[in-house]
């Protein structure tokens, strides 16, 4: 440790719409390197998902560590304070990163943690939602986003909305350094040369806040959120007619709710302008895992990585194509799973480094693993719906529990429950003709087929019915102040 330190530092790196189309999820050689390398230093989670497939709700759920009905976050807002002001009742409840302030950790967040605008709130240097007792320092990256220099291109027809449709910016390799991210990671880097350089030998200028506490550094990265813009050496290695496009099979009886986010409903895509969308997502995360190396090497460089914490994740998935589905929101699992890798130092946690675990797990987890891991788990507040998962980070072979993940979309009015096996989601709080799904992912780990109208599946729906009407009420039920 740091002198003076007793316990470990954690450097929490949030990716942007991020699905697991990268190396540590899928054979894809030479795509996400720096990915790969922190898969290979700790535990990847396999079937991890996000509370609600949209960057807000996602985002005040991981960091508070309840569900996004619980906190009453159901869209996306740029109020401060994030859902402290939109439940005033847990205007004492801390986020993840408040409750390590509390415990006298130094913490910083670097761009996104909590909702900010891409493009819009990132493009005037704005805070967004944040909450700001989270923190000791906050920066906001000014990106330039789409006014960068490069020519913006629309390949959404039938969707003007940056933010919401889908365009590309191919920009000179020489001007990387003005990209967002790019900006975010040096920034990062400049906070853990600050925590972690020595203090000149009777200096007495105000060097640094809390000089000998450990920290809590979140780091956020916008991209692969649209506008896709990567430098011309990203696009390079994913040129468009070497672009595979998904098959986009949906079963007749998909019910119309889930059918949203189609390319014909919302952005009338051709094949070509389908495979730059494609191109330029795969694009935008490899620059993307080029600034995760940029601060991994600064770990090392600084001779911190063997005290330090890291944790990278995504704040929900992303459909390419899937279903003829397209972007967030949807329930399919493509747009619920994420990305979720640990790396822990330490000799109980290295006997697991490079392991992979097929627990079904939540991002509401984070929270009370994070304190777990750093010696706090008797001191965290019992409000919290997420489960430590430590003991996957340390059992060489540890047992698969019951778990199951719960994702809610559309202000709540949609909700999907995962369990081992089963996928069964259900548009509207009341079964009714035609709003139900129901995926065998033993058989059919895709979701093409729809069970729900299966006479042959008439029990499993059933089950599945109670287990989602159960789970559903434990989470009305922890809205403790009504």
């Amino acid at each position: 440790m740091l002198q003076g330190q007793d316990k470990p530092n954690v450097v929490l790196i949030i990716a942007d719409d991020l699905n697991t189309r990268i190396g540590p999820y899928m054979d894809i050689d030479h795509h996400t390197p720096n990915l790969d390398r922190l898969a290979r230093e700790g535990v990847r989670f396999t079937r991890a998902y996000a509370q609600y497939p949209i960057c807000g709700p996602s985002r005040a759920s991981l960091m508070s560590g309840l569900y996004p009905e619980t906190n009453g976050v159901l869209g996306n807002s740029t109020q401060l304070g994030s859902y402290k002001k939109k439940t005033p009742d847990l205007s004492d409840h801390p986020s993840m990163a408040g409750f390590f302030r509390q415990q006298g950790y130094y913490t910083a967040r670097v761009s996104k943690i909590f909702h900010m605008g891409v493009p819009g709130g990132i493009e005037r240097g704005g805070a967004g939602g944040d909450d700001p007792d989270s923190w000791d320092y906050a920066y906001n990256v000014m990106g330039p986003e789409t006014l960068g220099p490069g020519q913006l291109e629309l390949l959404s027809p039938d969707n003007h909305h940056y933010g919401g449709n889908f365009s590309r910016m191919v920009i000179a390799d020489s001007m990387k350094h003005t990209q967002t991210d790019y900006l975010a990671a040096s920034q990062a880097i400049a906070v853990l040369e600050n925590r972690t350089g020595d203090i000149a030998e009777g200096a007495t200028n105000l060097v640094r806040e809390k000089p000998d506490a450990p920290f809590f550094l979140a780091v956020g990265f916008v991209r692969p959120h649209v506008p896709f813009i990567a430098p011309r050496s990203s696009f390079q290695s994913y040129p468009e007619e070497e672009v595979v496009l998904p098959p986009g099979k949906v079963d007749k009886n998909v019910p119309d709710q889930a059918l949203r986010q189609q390319n014909d409903n919302k952005f009338g895509m051709n094949e070509w302008q389908k495979r730059q969308v494609i191109s330029g997502y795969m694009a935008s995360v490899r620059f993307m895992d080029r600034q995760v190396g940029r601060i991994l090497d600064a770990l090392d460089r600084l001779e911190v990585r063997e005290e330090t914490i890291v944790v990278f994740l995504s704040d929900h998935g992303y459909n390419l194509g899937e279903h003829d589905s397209w972007s967030k929101i949807s329930l399919w699992e493509g747009s619920a799973r994420v990305p979720l890798i640990l790396s822990v130092p330490g000799r109980k946690y290295q006997k697991n480094y490079g392991k992979k675990s097929r627990q079904i797990t939540e991002l509401i987890d984070l929270y009370p693993t994070l304190t777990d891991l750093t010696g706090y788990a008797g001191e965290v507040p019992t409000i919290l719906q997420g489960k430590s998962l430590v003991r996957h980070l340390t059992e060489k072979e540890p047992g698969l529990t019951d778990q199951l993940a719960y994702t809610v979309s559309y202000q709540g009015n949609a909700a999907s429950i995962r369990t081992e096996r089963w996928r069964y989601t259900r548009w509207g709080d009341e079964v009714q003709a035609h709003n139900e799904e129901l995926y065998d992912h033993k058989n059919d780990p895709e979701e093409y087929d729809n069970l729900a109208d299966d006479a042959g599946y008439r029990d499993i729906l059933e089950k599945m019915r109670k287990t989602f009407n159960v789970k559903q009420q434990d989470v009305q039920d922890a809205r403790f102040w009504e």
